[in-house]
């Protein structure tokens, strides 16, 4: 009865489409973990709900490590949820453009669906026109992960595990991977990434949240501030694979090295922006090393509310929510318009396993892949 009680307590505190909680509300580091949905073969979603000593609260699901709430306070000490998604778990299962979700094998696209290592071709799943993207057709996202809650000394978080088989999606080697999201006091959310190979291949592992600092999506993010450490990009061509080389920033709107409104430049007549509808690149590190580094911010006027980027990444996805179009009902019954979220997707370049001058995402049997990324929350008067 009392952990009914305090699961119940936990989840008013999480926005699900129209309420907010003062900061006045005691806070007390806690987790707690609930049935969310069955799948078609009678498996069991679990839902867990994080809360940090501050207030700042955070949903996540063992399938697919989708993030479907975070609730985080603004500069006149509302919580609302900053994260696009659903009311109801299935509503993920069907159709969702990665809300929230972990991706893999591979995150972003790998161009005709096909790579080689060591004069073997694997030819992968098509799932976007002729080309691969985000894992697949039943990618990380689409997974039941075995899960667990973990506290630490400044914070709690969930553990998720999964054995990515031989083959599955077209990718080789049986891939062992275990990934943590940690919510700490200090408002970060940290995500961890690691995984180990009996095969070589290939690995490039992310998370596909859609931010909306205003905590209202119904107005578009054209007036979020963005800025990226970041001297140049990765062009694609019109199917949005990558032409292999890396372009400066500078005279394009493509620069945002200072704080730049999204809008600014959306709309320009720079092929690259037609290609994509927007934004929809991959924005490449000054700081080229594997150290955690800062790999930009987001700031929202309105509510004050500033997101950080800490990454080991050597680069970053911005994505504008181009292809968001009115046609999904998301929280609250609001209709996810265009350009009503935006995504920072910290990763290794985009056909990478195609590409031999961008750095490397083969993993070799005995080689840990980890790759770390921190997401801060802050407030700017």
């Amino acid at each position: 009865m009392m952990k009914n009680i305090i699961t119940a307590c936990l989840i008013s505190l999480c926005w699900w489409g129209c309420s907010s909680t003062k900061q006045e509300t005691a806070s007390q580091l806690s987790v707690s973990k609930e049935e969310y949905g069955t799948l078609s073969d009678g498996r069991k979603a679990l839902l867990y709900t994080l809360q940090n000593s501050k207030g700042t609260s955070m949903q996540v699901t063992n399938y697919g490590g989708i993030i479907t709430s975070l609730s985080v306070i603004d500069k006149n000490g509302e919580f609302e949820d900053i994260v696009l998604g659903f009311d109801h778990f299935e509503s993920y299962l069907n159709n969702s453009p990665f809300f929230g979700a972990l991706i893999g094998r591979y995150g972003n696209r790998i161009g005709d669906a096909k790579f080689s290592l060591d004069d073997t071709e694997y030819t992968l799943s098509a799932n976007d026109g002729k080309n691969h993207l985000h894992g697949g057709l039943k990618g990380f996202d689409q997974k039941v992960w075995y899960s667990e809650s973990f506290e630490t000394e400044d914070g709690i978080g969930v553990l998720l595990k999964r054995m990515s088989l031989d083959g599955e999606e077209g990718y080789p080697g049986d891939l062992q991977c275990e990934v943590t999201y940690t919510l700490t006091n200090a408002n970060q959310l940290i995500l961890e990434y690691k995984a180990t190979t009996n095969k070589k291949t290939v690995v490039n592992l992310t998370n596909h949240s859609y931010f909306n600092l205003s905590g209202n999506p119904t107005t578009t993010v054209l007036d979020h501030q963005l800025e990226l450490p970041a001297s140049k990009f990765v062009p694609v061509n019109e199917t949005l694979i990558p032409t292999g080389e890396l372009t400066s920033v500078a005279g394009t709107p493509f620069d945002f090295q200072k704080l730049t409104a999204i809008g600014q430049g959306i709309n320009d007549e720079h092929p690259q922006i037609r290609y994509g509808g927007g934004y929809d690149h991959c924005w490449v590190y000054t700081d080229t090393t594997k150290a955690l580094k800062y790999g930009g911010m987001v700031y929202e006027a309105t509510s004050g509310r500033v997101l950080k980027i800490h990454t080991t990444e050597p680069g970053v996805q911005f994505y504008s929510g181009n292809f968001l179009d009115g046609t999904l009902t998301g929280k609250g019954n609001i209709k996810y318009n265009q350009r009503s979220g935006l995504c920072l997707e910290t990763q290794h370049f985009p056909d990478s396993p195609n590409q031999s001058q961008f750095p490397t995402t083969v993993l070799e049997p005995g080689q840990e892949y980890y790759t770390k990324t921190v997401y801060e929350f802050s407030i700017k008067e």
